[in-house]
């Protein structure tokens, strides 16, 4: 679950960035959101690429963990 909080802070922190030297550069409203959204993805897919690997196996793992917690649940449900 940590891998997951800090990888999300750290897209977050890498869009607020962007959004703000993109403010500093003149850029307002929409135009704004949608240049920082854009840049700020192409830079946490290069930069968060072994966080983003961390979490993920994470996630997978605990998806696992309850489909076989659901798996054994459903098999003593039926005997």
């Amino acid at each position: 679950m940590r891998t997951v909080v800090l990888y999300t802070l750290a897209r977050l922190a890498i869009f607020a960035a962007t959004a703000g030297v993109l403010a500093l550069l003149g850029a307002r409203g929409f135009l704004l959101l949608l240049m920082a959204l854009l840049i700020s993805g192409v830079v946490s897919y290069v930069l968060l690429s072994t966080q983003r690997d961390r979490m993920s196996s994470v996630v997978v793992s605990g998806v696992r963990t309850q489909r076989q917690k659901f798996q054994r649940s459903v098999t003593k449900e039926d005997a």
